[in-house]
């Protein structure tokens, strides 16, 4: 094939990626709107203003952080969030005023967050450092009984898959056996649906996904997609691919609304912790 129509081929799939990325930019619009619905009625029942310049700020910092961590411009990220906040106060009938939660410049802000935030995050850092990493934590799980690890383990999945196993998702599953290894904490479950559950059981898997704690919560709290995991080799998936390739989309599509509230608050936070746990350790920045 001439190597004009392979980059013309390359082209058309590279327009169709960032398309699929607007695509997703805009659901993901849709769902914040959604939310911000939500905290407009939540907020004078809990005894708060309409407008909380500490909370802008917190977003506006946050998102400079991670915008330096991917490499983004700092103007670009903030004014993404300038919208979304300016949508945001449109829907709740507030006027627009940015500068309520930021700096008037990006070198303003960066100056301010380095200079108010530095102690704090030194002492945080100093804090996240005395925790063990889990590969030390592995030994006191072993004071637990595998019965007790397996009926946690159920019930946190009846739990969290409760819409998909309902719905008939997870059927694929049925007369599989699928693993679960948490390589750092020398944890390894075994997976088969039975009767409309998950079961922890004994044998031999046919597949077998293996991680890390830290990258499988970020897997599980969405800080993560599986396909840079896998990419970059933090997860691992050995035996019959197409049973774990199957349960890796079926996780992929399961609507994160669908999991409760609390629950996810708890998979996130947990989450953030443990990466800002490892990266302490690592001496990389949270």
């Amino acid at each position: 094939m001439p190597p004009i129509v392979l980059e013309r081929l390359a082209l058309k799939r590279a327009r169709g990626v960032i398309d699929r990325i607007d695509d997703g930019m805009l659901l993901l619009l849709a769902a914040r709107r959604r939310v911000v619905r939500a905290v407009a009625v939540l907020k004078p029942r809990v005894g708060l203003s309409v407008r909380d310049p500490l909370r802008e700020r917190q977003i506006h910092d946050r998102a400079l952080g991670l915008a330096a961590r991917l490499d983004l411009p700092a103007s670009t990220a903030m004014q993404m969030l300038d919208l979304v906040i300016a949508d945001a106060c449109h829907q709740q009938g507030l006027p627009v005023d940015l500068g309520q939660g930021a700096a008037t410049g990006g070198a303003t802000i960066m100056v301010s967050t380095m200079s108010t935030s530095s102690p704090r995050s030194s002492s945080a850092l100093h804090l996240l450092r005395l925790l063990p990493p889990p590969r030390r934590v592995a030994p006191l799980l072993r004071v637990f009984p595998p019965y007790w690890q397996r009926t946690l383990l159920e019930a946190a999945m009846a739990r969290v898959l409760a819409a998909p196993l309902r719905e008939g998702a997870l059927d694929f599953m049925r007369g599989h056996r699928l693993a679960i290894e948490v390589s750092d904490l020398r944890l390894h479950w075994m997976l088969e649906l039975r009767e409309q559950r998950l079961c922890a059981i004994d044998g031999e898997p046919e597949a077998t996904v293996r991680g890390s704690a830290t990258d499988l919560l970020l897997l599980a709290g969405r800080l993560e997609d599986a396909d840079t995991l896998f990419f970059q080799r933090r997860l691992v998936l050995t035996g019959d691919t197409e049973l774990g390739l199957t349960a890796r989309n079926m996780l992929e599509r399961l609507p994160w609304e669908s999991i409760p509230l609390g629950l996810r608050i708890a998979l996130n936070r947990g989450a953030r912790f443990a990466r800002a746990a490892r990266a302490a350790h690592r001496g990389e920045p949270a």
